[in-house]
This record gives C-alpha cells, sequence and structure tokens, in this order.
C-alpha cells in the first residue's frame, strides 16, 4: 500500500467543532473527502445542516449535524455520545470553536474575558474530555485541537490579550494531555493558523481594514486559506501520525518567524 491511500480515513468516525462554516467546514469536508464519517457540529444548527447536506453530497460518506455548546458540559458529552450512536464509534475529532473580541485590556470588561476564555480554552477541554474518556476505552484514536500563532506571539494592531491568552492555554493543554495519554493510545495535537482568510474575516467591518496591515508584515504577503489547512488535519486524523502526539503546527506562512 502506497503512502496515499495509507493517508485515507476509509473507515474512520469522527467530529468537527465550529464546522458549520470557516475552518471547521473546511478541515471536515477533508475529513469526508479522505474517507471517514463526520459530525459537523455548532451551535448554529441550521447552517450546520446545510453544511452537512452539502458534505454528504459531493463525498458520498454519512455526514451528520449536531448541535452543541461547547461550554455546556452534559451538551457535550451528549455530543461525543449522539457522535458514538449515529456513526457507529470515534476515532478522531478536531476541536476548532472559538471566538475573538477586541478590546482594549484595560477597557475589556469581566463578562468579554470570560465569555473569549470559556468557549476557546474551557471549550477544548470539555470536548477534550469527553472524546478522550471514549477513547481511551475504545482503543485509541486523534485529537486535534485548534490553537493559534497568537498563542506564540502578540498580536499586532489589534488589541486581543484573551484570545491570545486563550490560545496560548489551548497549546499548553494539548502537550498536558499527550503526556497524559502517550502509552494509552490517544494522541493530542494542535494546529496553530496564522491569518486565514475565511468568509467571516473578508466580511468583516472591523477586520477588514486590518488585512492590508496583516499582509504588509507577512513574508508571503497574503492571508492564508482555509483549505490551505486540510492536509495537516488529515495527517493528524489518520494512522501514518501514529508517533506525533503533544506537537503544535504552526500554518502562518512564516508569520512568527521574526
Amino acid at each position: 500500500m502506497g503512502i496515499v491511500e495509507k493517508m485515507r480515513l476509509d473507515g474512520k468516525k469522527g467530529f468537527v467543532t465550529g464546522a458549520a462554516r470557516g475552518i471547521g467546514k473546511c478541515t471536515a469536508t477533508a475529513f469526508a473527502e479522505a474517507g471517514a464519517d463526520v459530525a459537523i457540529v455548532d451551535v448554529d444548527l441550521d447552517v450546520a445542516k446545510e453544511t452537512a447536506e452539502e458534505i454528504a453530497k459531493a463525498t458520498g460518506r454519512k455526514v451528520i449535524a449536531l448541535k452543541c455548546d461547547c461550554t455546556d458540559e452534559k451538551q457535550v458529552n451528549d455530543m461525543v455520545a449522539q457522535v458514538v450512536s449515529q456513526l457507529g464509534g470515534l476515532d478522531f475529532c478536531h476541536n476548532n470553536a472559538g471566538i475573538c473580541i477586541n478590546a482594549p485590556a484595560e477597557e475589556m470588561s469581566y463578562e468579554q474575558w470570560s465569555k473569549v476564555i470559556n468557549i476557546n480554552l474551557t471549550g477544548i477541554f470539555l470536548t477534550d474530555i469527553a472524546a478522550g474518556k471514549y477513547m481511551l476505552e475504545h482503543g485509541g484514536g486523534s485529537i486535534i485541537n485548534t490553537a493559534s500563532m497568537s498563542g506564540h506571539i502578540v498580536n499586532v494592531p489589534q488589541p486581543q490579550c484573551a484570545y491570545n491568552a486563550s490560545k496560548a492555554g489551548v497549546i499548553q493543554l494539548t502537550k498536558s494531555l499527550a503526556i497524559e495519554w502517550a502509552k494509552r493510545g490517544v494522541r493530542v495535537n494542535s494546529i496553530s493558523p496564522g491569518y486565514i482568510g475565511t468568509e467571516l474575516v473578508n466580511s468583516s467591518d472591523f477586520l477588514v481594514p486590518l488585512i492590508e496591515k496583516w499582509n504588509a508584515m507577512a513574508p508571503m504577503g497574503r492571508l492564508g486559506r482555509p483549505e490551505e489547512l486540510q492536509s495537516i488535519c488529515v495527517y493528524l486524523a489518520g494512522d501514518t501520525s501514529s508517533f506525533t502526539t503533544g506537537s503544535d503546527f504552526i500554518i502562518d506562512g512564516a508569520f512568527t518567524c521574526f
């Protein structure tokens, strides 16, 4: 069997959070194209259903939509149970749901801080643990967390201290779980995208004026594309990455190299 065949995910089952649109939709599509059955998990069930139908039609795989608030432990546990029940197991997951609130630190409210930390970090923890428990009891699996280059650098010119702190936390959480579960068959890795030109970024009144500034600082002079994150996620979800755990993969066009 050649490396291309080994990279496929035929027979595997997984879910992606924050998958109704953007990066999550893009990686869920890649998993299905590689042969996996996938659950599209999002707080926006209507859009999640549309995404699931679109991916299923394009790939012929079983793709379901589930609503879940990843900051609610019960909802997360119920979601994982539904994935297992409807897809027949759980081999991988991509925990991708997240938000960013731009506000100067001295003006950021406690509510704003808590919202970012709860979704970006506590939500990842809850989803990692729920998926990890199943995987630990059923022979292993692969967990992929979305961190950010913002866990490595402080972005400018936008003020986003809560986001930066949350993503640094995701990277360290990933490493911690990888160490705890390394001998028990569950691998945990993270990806740290740079500035990615999702629909949200390209349509945001606040972010669009910043794109020119980001591109001026970027060694490649452009934003990344969501599809440029697909191959690393397919690799991490599959068996060819069996010796890869506790790693954070920075996909930023060398933005963090200076």
